[in-house]
């Protein structure tokens, strides 16, 4: 079991806007994030996220939680010790169990393993003259930790004799159950080794030598490997992308390595995936420029729109460059074309009139049913991006179909559906609930004059502040930068408005209530009407009714 201690340094050391960001993209609003909700599906971003308060609420479907590992176990669908265990292994944080003899962390395993691949690279001629003919250094094999997995049986008796737990190198990916036995998932390949952006190894990829018919395979999914989620070489990158303000994002291990070793020390590579929307919080670190270099092939060109249209959709910087002659960014640093390579990275093409350029190739528009055809998904394209954006390159679109600009249609910018409508709830009492929140030292005071039947329109919200001013349900409120934190005097003016009102309210439904007797009647009546006058004296009343 992990300690308690354990759980609250891991507490202290994470950042939520930080955890969130590598699951979903999150952009800047006022003191607070933003984004669309992971949670149900929106067009328009309700959920919020606070960095100082360290919780995160949607608007849209009241998802929320007060820490980051709330929001993994929500996300992941985790139990609490799992995601606990997650976030520990993502942030490289050593976790303390109650229990002494606890097992071999999951990523020693995968250390140990990367640490004999290693060694046997150094030993076998093979994969060494092949590296060296791709052109890269010693000092780069060393960079990044090039390795060779040996045959399946040496891999397997390796982590028996290191006496590491097989059923946790299975979960791990490095092993495999088959028709006879186990097996290892990388057998005689050149490995690469893969980090989380934290600088924790995490998988690898591997490059068959021997003929293999996969040129080349990644670690499974794991509890710790998503490939959608990762970009090889980030790790060696990251601070050099943060620096520059530009990423270029490659198609493999060895264009990395190539172009790292000619010195465009910010390239990265996706994992034998096209970029994703689960990408794009990485990219955005930083807010660099991002360069898509990709291939000129059919495959390549495809992958290179389907990222510019994700990537314009997301108001990112940058653009594509395009490898043609069956030529990559490897073969022309080892071709020694360093400089081409300067030039070619300094002037990309943006990604909005690349993903019209590849959209119109497709049609032959001297046909004019293939220029109606290329004309609508134009359109549809343009209609996803910003109002400015539609504005700018509808002429551009025009242009190239050889059109009146008039029959490029733009849509108008929507009013956003999730943003709260402030006209049907009411701000001074939203006011007062988070003017407490903020102060929970406050609660005794407000106790003694303030009962939930005051409130008109947010009772149940006071209720919960009552039993349990923790709730992640009252996030919506702490979050919400357009309801005001009053100071000590401004919350006594504003509980003097709403005793007034209550009181008031209270002082008519007495006078026409026939089933209090005069008495009775008369008792209550005088108790509101003294505290009325109080109230406009200024002074506040405790309830007594």
């Amino acid at each position: 079991m992990i300690t308690k201690e354990s759980i609250e340094n891991l507490k202290n050391h994470l950042d939520i806007v930080d955890v969130i960001q590598q699951y979903i993209e999150l952009k800047k609003s006022g003191a607070n994030f933003k984004a669309c909700c992971p949670f149900h599906g929106e067009d328009t971003p309700s959920f919020v996220v606070s960095p100082a308060k360290q919780i995160y609420h949607c608007f849209g479907c009241g998802a929320g939680g007060n820490n980051a590992i709330s929001f993994v176990m929500e996300y992941e669908k985790l139990s609490y010790p799992e995601a606990i265990e997650k976030l520990a292994s993502m942030y490289n944080f050593t976790l303390e169990y109650d229990n002494k003899n606890q097992k071999k962390q999951d990523l020693k395993i995968i250390e140990e393993v990367n640490k004999y691949y290693q060694k046997l690279f150094v030993s076998n001629n093979t994969a060494k003259e092949y590296i060296h003919t791709r052109g890269i250094s010693e000092f780069s094999i060393e960079k990044f930790e090039i390795g060779y997995a040996p045959r399946s049986e040496d891999t397997i008796n390796f982590l028996k004799n290191n006496y590491f737990n097989l059923v946790e190198a299975k979960e791990l990916g490095l092993i495999d159950t088959g028709h006879n036995g186990l097996y290892s998932r990388f057998i005689e390949r050149i490995t690469f080794p893969i980090y989380s952006m934290s600088g924790k190894i995490v998988g690898f990829g591997g490059r068959t030598i021997t003929g293999h018919n996969a040129k080349y395979v990644n670690s499974p999914q794991t509890k710790i490997f998503n490939k959608s989620k990762l970009l090889y070489g980030y790790n060696i990158a990251k601070e050099n992308i943060y620096k520059r303000n530009r990423i270029i994002v490659t198609e493999g291990y060895l264009d990395v390595i190539m172009l790292h070793q000619a010195g465009f020390n910010t390239a990265v590579a996706t994992l034998g995936t096209a970029l994703t929307k689960e990408h794009l919080p990485l990219l955005r670190r930083g807010e660099p420029k991002v360069i898509v270099a990709y291939d000129g092939d059919k495959a390549g060109l495809n992958a290179a729109f389907k990222a510019s249209v994700m990537l314009s959709q997301s108001e990112f910087e940058g653009g594509v460059v395009i490898f043609g002659e069956g030529k990559d960014p490897a073969d022309m640093v080892n071709e020694g074309k360093v400089e081409e390579l300067n030039k070619i990275f300094s002037s990309p093409t943006s990604f909005i009139p690349f993903s019209i350029d590849y959209i119109i190739s497709k049609y032959d528009i001297s046909e004019p049913s293939s220029k109606q055809k290329a004309l609508l998904e134009a359109n549809d394209y343009l209609k996803s991006l910003g109002v400015i954006y539609q504005d700018e390159y509808k002429r551009y679109i025009a242009q190239k179909l050889n059109i009146r600009e008039s029959l490029v249609k733009v849509s108008s910018d929507n009013v956003r559906k999730n943003e709260v409508n402030l006209s049907k709830i009411d701000i001074a009492e939203l006011c007062i609930i988070k003017s407490i929140l903020e102060k929970p030292q406050r609660l005794d005071t407000v106790l003694d004059i303030v009962d939930a039947s005051m409130f008109e329109y947010h009772r149940e919200e006071f209720e919960l502040l009552l039993t349990d001013i923790s709730s992640h349900s009252l996030n919506g409120i702490l979050i919400n930068e357009k309801l005001e934190v009053y100071d000590d005097e401004r919350l006594n003016s504003e509980l003097i408005l709403l005793l007034h009102k209550f009181y008031s309210k209270k002082l008519t439904s007495i006078k026409y209530d026939d089933k209090l007797n005069l008495k009775e009647k008369g008792l209550l009546l005088r108790k509101v009407q003294d505290s009325l006058r109080q109230l406009k004296l200024g002074k506040l009343v405790s309830y007594n009714l």
